[in-house]
């Protein structure tokens, strides 16, 4: 180790308490940026893991005409795509799915992918096993197959290679396996345990059903302008060559004013979680810029302490350069060691932040302290010591040494200007102490405001939600599928401590979504326009009692008017409110999903469901029967994916969920239960992006303001110490002790101020970087700014009292024979 290493070392082990403290502050702050910045590499910097993944595109729409900036696809958009593109080396469809597997011990619900032919190909994913899916496993007329995913095969087949060939049973149709996927496949952030092909009819295709994703590869040299362009070309083919919908017009679809919008396929995987990392990872920032100015006033200190030492070897011939090499290559070495010991903290707090992130954070898998990682700690460690080091290096690199040997000497009474830089440190520090608690603030009111949001249910800890669902190969006929349904629903009621059971396609919040074009009859809209796309569930009896949902107007829907197949309907309140002001005019009233298909009268209006979760508005939302006539295409159609809603006090009971199994299996021992789950935990699960961002802010807020409060504490007790000599004279000639609390208490207080009134000014203008992640709170909510701004200030005058106290205590005698 070189000679000036070691002289380094030397001197932070001479000064043990010096060093631990500084050390352990900048651990907390570089370790903290280094946990964030491990999740922000992880879910939007690291590349996807396929070959040439900056070449993978979503292919989306925007529909400007209904108002969606992004459209789905459809089967009839995708097959003129692939045929007609100029800019694609391929294009696949996908959506999830979830399926029913029996034949393979207890029937079971397992996630699914469904995929064209062409998809794993342009991903470049090659099977451990076996084949892709080809052309002809993608038709109509060939055998069913189906691809298992390696977790799955591990644990259905014990890796058996022979697995090939055989069959399972999935939603009640036999299926060839002809692939396994390889270990860690997953696609985007779904890992399906089994996949299969769409097996699309072009015959079959009209222009319609928006369901579906695609995922192309741009050919080399395409860009994202020249791929928006092709897509636009070839809209209006799509257009020409496929069928409309019955009832609907070719000027109907011309307003919808379809348009292309082809994106990084990184943005389907993303989603909307970007911005709060990079707020996150923003609010550590200004915690290690905390640390960085708690540990600048440090050095400020012991610089002060070492000017004797300083202007010796500066009398000696060292020249300006050595001295600052001497104060700089101390904070680098701090910088270095607290950035060891902050990626210790890191590995700890990626674990812990991977752990409490919520469910819908994408790429978790991909979270880590890796290379760049590293790198990037090693940078902020470099950047830190420089930051906390430059301040004593440009304050004391030149020491005067006539002044300074004098001083050495005997103390003296240190001018106001040597508080300065000081000073000015802790200031900023209660400045960016506010801007965070204001930040965590803001995060409380909302986190309050989404607890008061009526969610269209009630007493969620006491919902019990499952799905089952009742393949076509299992059962064939629309009504026997409702009476199935009827018969569990019964069966389950029959169980002890069993309130209500109700049925829906969506249980509130649980991310099953349906929409539709609504025709009113009163209201028919300019000629030629397709009317604006409602959100539209099927649901059977008691699904508004078991949740919870006021009945405003009407009645709802039984089980006689399902097996009747009365054309009713029950829409939601601002649905009806929207057309006819009041809920209970719109009872009467008709409407229909197209234009050719039956009216259906309303007969109940029922209270909103923040069905988006309750951070979003309620949509309009019309409740279908699971039983219907002349739904699009269909002659009869019978909703067989139903959530079930179960009221009981019996929530949380490890016996009842196999109980419930029973019941289903006593009317049916094909048919799993799946997605169990309570209601808070639905509702919890749509806070959690929220909840997350809340705790991450709350602990940096919480951080900061302790730095602040020692920040504060620390200058107050050293201009107490370096004063000793003034206080004693001024109690000497007759201060009294108040006086001279007050005067100290003072400083505090003008310190505190200056930094709350930067701080709040700051804060005002950050926070509406934060805009998108409140809720029913404004960036400039004047509450949480005077509580903020209140409780900083009296925490202040609290860390100021302390050393004032201690200051209105010196005895004069002692402190002016100290200072001969």
């Amino acid at each position: 180790m070189p000679a000036r290493i070691r002289r380094t070392f030397r001197r932070l082990l001479s000064a043990p308490l010096f060093t631990a403290i500084a050390v352990t502050t900048l651990a907390l702050g570089i370790g903290a940026n280094s946990a964030i910045f491990s999740v922000v590499r992880g879910v939007l910097l690291k590349p996807l893991p396929f070959d040439a993944p900056d070449r993978l595109v979503g292919v989306w729409h925007t529909a400007q005409g209904l108002g969606f900036p992004v459209m789905n696809q459809s089967p009839a958009t995708y097959l003129t795509y692939r045929t007609d593109n100029r800019v694609f080396e391929d294009i696949g469809l996908w959506d999830n799915t979830t399926v029913t597997v029996t034949g393979v011990g207890e029937p079971e619900r397992i996630s699914g992918l469904l995929v064209t032919d062409g998809t794993l190909t342009l991903l470049r994913v090659n099977p451990q096993i076996g084949r892709r899916f080809t052309a002809d496993d993608d038709s109509p007329k060939s055998p069913h197959r189906v691809m298992l995913a390696h977790a799955y095969w591990q644990r259905k087949f014990g890796g058996d290679p022979a697995v090939l060939g055989r069959q399972i049973v999935v939603d009640g149709q036999p299926r060839e396996i002809i692939g396994v996927m390889p270990a860690g496949f997953t696609f985007l952030d779904n890992n399906p345990q089994l996949l299969l092909p769409f097996r699309f009819n072009p015959a079959e295709v009209f222009i319609g059903n928006f369901s579906y994703q695609a995922v192309a590869r741009l050919k080399a040299g395409v860009t994202l302008e020249q791929a928006n362009a092709d897509v636009a070309r070839m809209i209006p083919l799509t257009i020409e060559r496929f069928q409309l919908p019955p009832g609907f017009t070719r000027q109907m679809f011309d307003e919808v004013k379809l348009g292309p919008n082809v994106r990084p396929l990184s943005a389907d995987v993303i989603g909307d979680v970007g911005q709060m990392l990079w707020i996150l990872l923003g609010t550590v920032a200004i915690v290690l810029l905390i640390a960085c100015a708690n540990v600048a006033n440090l050095f400020l200190v012991r610089a002060e302490g070492r000017q004797q030492e300083l202007a010796i070897h500066a009398a000696l011939g060292a020249g300006s350069r050595r001295i600052a090499w001497e104060l700089l290559s101390e904070s680098l070495a701090l910088g270095l060691i607290g950035g060891v010991l902050g990626l210790l903290l890191a590995y700890a707090g990626v674990k812990g932040l991977v752990a409490a992130a919520p469910e819908g954070l994408p790429r978790l898998g991909e979270i880590a302290v890796d290379g760049p990682v590293l790198m990037f700690t090693l940078a902020i460690s470099v950047i830190a010591g420089l930051l906390f080091g430059l301040i004593p290096v440009l304050k004391f690199s030149r020491p005067q040494l006539s002044s300074a040997l004098k001083e050495g000497g005997r103390p003296a009474s240190v001018g106001r200007e040597r508080h300065r830089a000081r000073n000015a440190l802790v200031v900023a520090e209660i400045a960016l102490a506010l801007v965070l608690l204001v930040a965590s603030g803001l995060m409380i009111r909302t986190f309050q405001e989404m607890r008061r949001v009526q969610p269209g249910f009630t007493d969620p800890d006491t919902v019990l939600t499952l799905r089952i669902s009742i393949p076509t190969q299992l059962m064939a006929e629309g009504e026997q599928v409702a009476r199935t349904h009827e018969q569990i629903a019964r069966k389950i009621e029959q169980l002890p401590g069993i309130r209500s059971v109700g049925l829906s396609s969506s249980i509130t919040m649980d991310g099953f979504d349906n929409n539709d074009p609504i025709f009113v009859e009163e209201f028919p809209g300019p000629g030629g326009r397709i009317p604006p796309l409602r959100r539209y569930k099927f649901i059977a009896e008691n699904y508004f009692e078991t949740m919870g949902n006021s009945l405003l107007a009407g009645r709802a829907i039984t089980w006689s008017d399902i097996y009747s197949r009365a054309e009713v309907v029950v829409v939601s309140e601002n649905f009806a409110r929207e057309f006819w002001k009041e809920p209970s005019a719109a009872l009467g009233k008709r409407i229909r999903n197209s234009p050719n298909s039956q009216w259906r009268t309303i007969i109940g209006v029922v209270g909103n469901e923040r069905d988006d979760g309750v951070a979003r508005a309620a949509p309009s939302l019309i409740y279908w029967p699971i039983l219907i006539d002349n739904f699009w295409t269909e002659e009869l159609f019978a909703a067989r994916n139903q959530g079930y809603a179960i009221r009981t006090d019996r929530a949380g009971s490890p016996t009842l969920l196999k109980e419930i199994q029973q019941a289903v299996w006593s009317v049916n021992g094909n048919l799993p239960v799946a997605a169990v789950q309570t209601l808070s935990e639905i509702q919890a699960d749509s806070m959690a992006q929220t909840s997350f961002a809340l705790v991450m802010l709350a602990i940096a807020a919480t951080v900061a303001l302790v730095l602040g409060v020692v920040g504060i504490y620390g200058v107050i007790s050293y201009v107490v110490a370096q004063r000793t000599r003034e206080i004693g004279i001024r109690m000497a000639l007759g201060a009294a002790e108040r006086d001279v609390s007050r005067l100290f208490l003072r400083h505090g207080l003008v310190l505190a101020v200056v930094g709350i009134v930067l701080g709040t000014v700051a804060a005002a203008a950050l926070t509406r970087l934060m805009a998108a992640l409140l809720f029913g709170v404004d960036p400039l909510d004047p509450t949480t700014y005077a509580a903020v701004a209140i409780g900083l200030g009296g925490t202040a005058i609290l860390a100021s009292y302390l050393p004032a106290r201690r200051a209105s205590r010196v005895d004069p005698a002692s402190a002016l024979r100290a200072g001969l």
